[in-house]
Formats: structure tokens, sequence, C-alpha cells
């Protein structure tokens, strides 16, 4: 499946979820890695608390078509995202750095949401 058809398919759906403990029905479970688990291992739990789809990248956990395999599925989520932003046309600010950033990011939101509408991570 490549980006523009998950991508279809993610507008179809109520969301994305990569952790089964916060799923929504509808949703799409990504089971990502990290160092202590393998979200693999979750596609099957996703699936049974209501996720629609569940994209996995390990051929051994595939449960039936609502299981979607890729070869990263982190690489995968965020070609997802990347697309998605560049079907907006809107701005995009994204802060880096060791200090300050959750500061410079709520004064940000502050002066710019009296002009405009504005997102900004919690």
């Amino acid at each position: 499946m490549d980006i523009k058809d998950l991508y279809a398919l993610y507008l179809r759906t109520n969301g994305i979820s990569t952790d089964t403990r916060k799923i929504t029905a509808g949703s799409v479970f990504f089971a990502l890695k990290g160092a202590n688990f393998n979200g693999n291992k979750f596609a099957e739990e996703a699936l049974r608390k209501g996720a629609e789809y569940a994209v996995i990248d390990e051929k051994e956990f595939y449960i039936d078509s609502r299981t979607i395999l890729v070869d990263n599925v982190l690489k995968t989520l965020q070609l997802l995202a990347n697309y998605h932003r560049k079907q907006l046309d809107i701005p995009f600010i994204g802060l880096t750095g060791s200090n300050g950033k959750t500061t410079t990011k709520e004064l940000m939101k502050a002066v710019l949401s009296t002009e405009y509408k504005v997102h900004a991570t919690e």
C-alpha cells in the first residue's frame, strides 16, 4: 500500500493511535517499536479494542485484511504525517533546542492566536 492509499484510508477513520491503552473506535493503530517493546505484539489487542486497522512490520503478526504490513512502521507513520502536512496550505513552525521550547511555544501561541487560528502541542 502506498502513502496515497494509506492517506485515503486514514481520512476514512477516526485518527491514529500508537498506544493500545488509548485506542479509539475506528482509529488506525501504528505498531511502533521501542527499546523495551514491540508494538506488533499489540496489533491484535488494538483491533479487538476497536481499531479499524493495524499497521505492522512483522509478517508473523498479520491477522486479517485489517492488518496492513509495511516495511517499517515508524518510517510509514513519518511519511504519512509528512504527506498529510503537505495537503494543508498553512504555515508550519517547529521549535528545537535544549532550553526554552515550551516557553517560546506558549508565547508564540498567545501572540499568534490573537490574529490566527493556531494549533500547538499540549
